[in-house]
Order: structure tokens, then C-alpha cells, then sequence
């Protein structure tokens, strides 16, 4: 266990000083200042006299970051990660009473109070002096500096502190991530989509669609298990779809599936549960037709003469899309509760490109929707409030880079060129590949140089190939003369750019 001196006496403060308590109510003299000011320096020398072990110790349990970093990417079961957790918890331990004595010197120079200075009222009331000196001087002036000097400095310990905090937690959630998934799941899964069937009054319809759903749920999981549970004839239908989920449960439970040793039979059935989720959401419940009745109130289906494609909302859709009836499509999509239709609505949307959509994709892109970041740059309006949302992503994981980036470059957005320009070093090839073509597209001149480096540096052939392009789009003869140099690029692909570069001036 760590400790460190305490300066502090249990019956006053540090240093013997006089606390505020105790001053006298009288005017205070000179000497009295003195007396407070000396105090109050002796607290700022024992705190930062405290602080030394502190800084000393966080080097120490800085090294022991990296060793458990290295435990974890080499890590491949689940007792590898096992033993990165228990590495990984005496470095918390060594860190807890590291902050806490640290805590406890920040809430004592939170405590201390300055001197207040002293101040001439015979200065003040005669208006005709010239005014002082902005700058401070005297004893208090040099104690106010030194308030701001030992400020400083447990500012910069509380940062490394906060940084070891940081890099221990980023550890634990790498962990957490790695980990399963698990038997129990599954099982969590399918009690959700049973819970979804118990809970829902069906039409008839949705009954039929129901039984086909667990059905095939049942066909994989038995491949999997080696079990052969069906539906009971003799039982009411959704009694008997229940009764089939339980066993499948009970079946999972018994197996008792290895993370490690049947990764792949868990993945199946993940797939499966998450393929009977879906189903289960898209068959029609007694709220489905509710919301059918809202829609024919809104006029949604007075487009259709016939149905020619099922379910009919479906191909309302289409209808809508191509009369260019954006209020309708987004009414689809606000209202229906169907993956199946929310896909085809995204999908109406990205086609359209319209203006209107702005808003609700903004709402799910802000929820990670790279289908919404699509959209919005199919739209191609450099909103402020788009540019903001799409930029919250571009230094982000690799699936959210990559259309956040392509949509900022399709909407031309001149603040994007830095960011992504910034991304022309990233490590993964397909993150500086979608970087390139963004550039590209905003056609930035700005962005040539960066291009130019990695037409001529990168090892990667399709972000040369990329690079090329966004020069060739960019177009300036700077840009162009960048390109064509690459003519003897070993990639065809960076050679077909290159090809395409005509710096013979025009006739």
C-alpha cells in the first residue's frame, strides 16, 4: 500500500497558522498579514512537499500499463483474458490510493484563502490620480503567483492521473469486448423473441408468419445441437411456438457451449436467434393493422389501384418514390414498425436524396445510422448542423469513418479537408483509401499536397489508386503534373489514372 505524509494537524491547519475562525474581529495590522501570509506559504510548501510521492509513484505504474496491453493482444481464449484481468487489477489497486491522497491535496488548496490586499482610501476617493499600475506588486502579488505556480502543477499530476485512469479502463473495455459470446446469450435471445410472442396479440396472419419463423429457427438450432424439437400439433399454436422455444433453452443450457472450444456452434446460433428476432418483429400484430388504418388516413395508399407487390405498404412505397412523394416516404418510415420496410424506406430515401430528409437523418445519424450519413450526403447540403454531425465520425472506427468521410465529401464541405486530410496516416489502408476519395470529391486544392504524398509513398495499391483519383478529380494542373507522374506506378489501376492526365494546353 502506498502512503504519503499528512501536513495537515488534527487540531488546526497546516503549518500552526491561525484559521479564519480564530481572527480577530479588530482591523487587521501589518503583522497579522505577515502572520497570514507566512501561513499560508508554509501550507503551499507542505502540499507541494505532499505532492513529490504522488508524482513519483505514477511513473512506475505508467510501465505497468504497456505489459498488460501486450498480455491482451496476444490473447486468444477466455482464460488469456482471464489472466489480463488479473493483471490488470493490482495496477487499479496501485492507482486507487495514489488518487486518493491526491484528492485529498487538491481539497486542501481548494481550502486555502488568500489575503485580501490592502487598499488606500484616500487613493481611491481622489479621482484626479492616475490610475495604477494593472500589474500587482508586494508580498500578496508574489503569493498569488505562487497559488498559480502550485495550481499548475497539480493540474499536470492530476492529467497523468487521469490519463493512467483512462488507459486502465480502456483496457478493461478492450477485454470486455473480447470476451464471448456466451451459451447464456443465446438463451437471453430467444427468451426476448419468446417473451415478443407471449406479449403480442397476432393476427392471423402473423400466426402463420410466426410458425414459419420458429420453425426454421428450429431446423438450424437442431443442426446444431443435434436435437430434433418441433412444434406440438395437439397445442394452440403460440402455446405450442413457446413451448418449442423453451426446450430449445433448456437444450442450449445442457449443452453447455464452450466460448472457446464451440465458438462456431455459438456463432450459428446467435445468427439464428437474431434471424428469429427479426422475423418475430416483422410478423403482423393487431398494432400493425392500427398503424395500416393511420396510413389510409393519411392517404398512403390512395396511389394503389391494385396490389401489385406484398405487403402492400411496400409497394406504396414504390409508388411514392417515383411520383417523388417524400412526405409519404418519410410517414412510411416514421410509422411502420418493419425492418423490412424501414430498409426499403432508407433505401427510397438514399435514391431521392431529398432536402425534407435532412432532419430525421441527421436524428439517426447522430445514433451511428451510416445508411443516414449516406443519405445525408446523397443529399449533398453542407449544413452546418450536417457538416457537425458527420464530423463527429471521421476519426472514429473504420465502419463509421468510411461513409461519414464519403458523405462529407459528397456534400463538398471545405472545414472536412483538415480532419480527413488527417486520416492520410491512419494505419488500416481502407480508412486512408476512403480519406483519398473524400478529398476528391470536396476537390479542395488543399488537399494536394497530403494526395501527392501518398500517390508517392503509400505501399498500398488501392490507396494510390485512391490518391490518383482524388487528384485527377481535384484537377488543377499541380494536381495533374502529381498524377501523371506516376505513370510507372507498378498497380494498373494508379497507371489508368495516369493515363487519363492531358497537360497538353488546349487549342
Amino acid at each position: 500500500m502506498i502512503s504519503y505524509a499528512q501536513s495537515q494537524d488534527e487540531d488546526g491547519p497546516p503549518g500552526g497558522g491561525m484559521s479564519d475562525e480564530d481572527a480577530p474581529d479588530s482591523e487587521p495590522t501589518q503583522a497579522d498579514l505577515e502572520t497570514r501570509i507566512d501561513s499560508v506559504r508554509e501550507r503551499f510548501e507542505s502540499i507541494e512537499g505532499d505532492l513529490e510521492p504522488v508524482r513519483d509513484d505514477l511513473e512506475p505504474i505508467s510501465k505497468e500499463i504497456d505489459p498488460v496491453r501486450e498480455t491482451f493482444e496476444a490473447a486468444e481464449t477466455e482464460d488469456d483474458l482471464d489472466d489480463v484481468e488479473a493483471e490488470l487489477e493490482p495496477v487499479r489497486e496501485e492507482i486507487d490510493p495514489v488518487r486518493e491522497a491526491f484528492d485529498s491535496l487538491r481539497e486542501e488548496f481548494d481550502d486555502i484563502e488568500l489575503p485580501e490586499p490592502e487598499t488606500d482610501e484616500d487613493e481611491e476617493s481622489d479621482e484626479g490620480d492616475e490610475e495604477a499600475d494593472d500589474e500587482p506588486t508586494g508580498p500578496i502579488a508574489a503569493l498569488e503567483t505562487e497559488h498559480e505556480a502550485l495550481e499548475e502543477e497539480l493540474d499536470e499530476v492530476e492529467d497523468e492521473i487521469d490519463a493512467l485512469e483512462d488507459d486502465v479502463d480502456d483496457v478493461q473495455s478492450d477485454v470486455d469486448d473480447q470476451r464471448g459470446p456466451y451459451a447464456e446469450d443465446i438463451v437471453s435471445e430467444v427468451d426476448d423473441a419468446k417473451g415478443d410472442i407471449e406479449g403480442t396479440r397476432w393476427t392471423e396472419e402473423g400466426e402463420v408468419e410466426l410458425r414459419e419463423a420458429v420453425e426454421a429457427a428450429l431446423e438450424n438450432s437442431n443442426a446444431v445441437l443435434g436435437t430434433s424439437i418441433s412444434p406440438a400439433d395437439d397445442e394452440p399454436l403460440l402455446e405450442a411456438l413457446i413451448t418449442a422455444l423453451e426446450t430449445v433453452e433448456a437444450e442450449i443450457e445442457s449443452a453447455e457451449l464452450d466460448p472457446d472450444e464451440d465458438d462456431e456452434e455459438i456463432a450459428s446460433l446467435l445468427e439464428t436467434t437474431d434471424d428469429l428476432q427479426s422475423d418475430v418483429d416483422d410478423a403482423t400484430a393487431w398494432d400493425d393493422l392500427q398503424v395500416r388504418e393511420q396510413l389510409r388516413r393519411e392517404g398512403y395508399y390512395d396511389v394503389l389501384d391494385h396490389v401489385k407487390d406484398f405487403p402492400p405498404e411496400w409497394h406504396a412505397l414504390k409508388v411514392h418514390e417515383k411520383r417523388g412523394n417524400v412526405d409519404m416516404v418519410l410517414l412510411a418510415l416514421e410509422s411502420l414498425g418493419s425492418d423490412f420496410m424501414e430498409e426499403h424506406c432508407l433505401e427510397s430515401l438514399e435514391r431521392m436524396g431529398p432536402e425534407e430528409a435532412i432532419e430525421p437523418m441527421l436524428q439517426r445519424a447522430n445514433r451511428r445510422d451510416t445508411t443516414a450519413m449516406s443519405i445525408l450526403g446523397k443529399i449533398g447540403k453542407a449544413d452546418e448542423d450536417v457538416v457537425e454531425a458527420l464530423l463527429d465520425y471521421v476519426d472514429s472506427n473504420p465502419q463509421l469513418q468510411r461513409p461519414a468521410m464519403r458523405a462529407l465529401g459528397e456534400v463538398g464541405s471545405e472545414e472536412a479537408v483538415q480532419p480527413i486530410a488527417n486520416q492520410l496516416a491512419e494505419e488500416e489502408a481502407v480508412v486512408r483509401s476512403s480519406a483519398a476519395r473524400a478529398l476528391g470529391l470536396i476537390g479542395d486544392t488543399r488537399a494536394i499536397d497530403p494526395l501527392a504524398e501518398r500517390l508517392e509513398e503509400d505501399e498500398e495499391d488501392t490507396v494510390r489508386a485512391s490518391a490518383a483519383w482524388a487528384l485527377n478529380q481535384i484537377g488543377t494542373e499541380r494536381a495533374l503534373e502529381a498524377v501523371a507522374g506516376a505513370s510507372d506506378d507498378r498497380a494498373y489501376l494508379v497507371q489508368a489514372e495516369a493515363e487519363k492526365v492531358d497537360l497538353e494546353p488546349a487549342a
